[in-house]
């Protein structure tokens, strides 16, 4: 059943995509499904071959949360949490992922759904896309962190909230308008314009990216002096690395620039 429902496949030029593929539950998450999709998401990261991961959903919808018929499986008072506070991968797997990371969104993507779309490093949304943070209406709080976190820091605190505390839809149309959604398609062409965001991306050094993803999401939690410490660690390191003797050496010999990511 979880390998049915969460697919995961590379093409030729290296770019991941990873689809929540349950439809007729419009893409519930069970148990079971998170922990594979967990796993892909790392297995993505891992893969030299993987320059960039496309998440999205199948049938028309992103995710529409937890599955609560499963999630009633195990009373509230002896359930446990995913993970220590510590483990990032298992709360926040797609900002933990070292490689550039596009939703890909069409239709429902609440709760978890909701969690994960902001996870995401770009969205490339459809005109039906929905998002909603719905657990004031299941006694919760967000449940990855990432809405009463990351949220805030994408549409401001004031948005978040208003959408925290009213458990409201978030429009396509105004998704886009405020920033959250990077590009508005018809659903129909939704996924040629995430292969087409993709594709924009495998001209870069991915020994740049990955470290460009890690001082931007990193930077959200840091002070000023500890970013520079960083910054200055990730630049130095960038001299020393085989792509930018590459990037330099593709300027001067006028020529498109071969990266290894070493």
């Amino acid at each position: 059943m979880t390998e049915h429902h969460i697919r995961y496949a590379v093409d030729a030029d290296g770019i991941a995509t990873l689809t929540i593929d349950r439809p007729e539950k419009r893409n519930a998450m069970t148990y079971a499904m998170l922990g594979a999709f967990i796993a892909k998401v790392a297995e993505a990261g891992a893969d030299d071959k993987v320059r960039v991961l496309i998440v999205t959903g199948g049938g028309g919808t992103f995710c529409a949360g937890t599955d609560l018929a499963d999630l009633a499986t195990i009373p509230g008072e002896t359930r446990g949490v995913r993970g220590e506070a510590h483990e990032g991968g298992k709360w926040w797997p797609l900002v933990a992922c070292p490689k550039p990371v596009i939703g890909a969104i069409d239709g429902f993507a609440v709760g978890m759904g909701a969690e994960f779309s902001s996870q995401c490093d770009v969205r490339i949304v459809s005109t039906r896309a929905r998002f909603a943070w719905n657990f004031a209406l299941r006694g919760l709080v967000p449940d990855t962190g990432a809405g009463s976190w990351l949220l805030p820091r994408l549409i401001g605190p004031s948005r978040a909230l208003r959408l925290l505390y009213s458990a409201g839809y978030l429009e396509a149309a105004e998704a886009h308008a405020i920033g959250y959604a990077n590009e508005l398609v018809e659903p129909e062409h939704l996924a040629e314009a995430a292969l087409a965001e993709a594709r924009r991306y495998l001209v870069a050094s991915p020994f740049s990216l990955q470290r460009m993803k890690a001082l931007v999401w990193r930077g959200l939690e840091r002070d000023v002096s500890e970013h520079m410490a960083a910054h200055v660690e990730a630049l130095s390191a960038c001299f020393k690395s085989a792509d930018h003797k590459e990037g330099v050496a593709a300027f001067l010999e006028r020529r498109p620039a071969v990266f290894t990511g070493r």
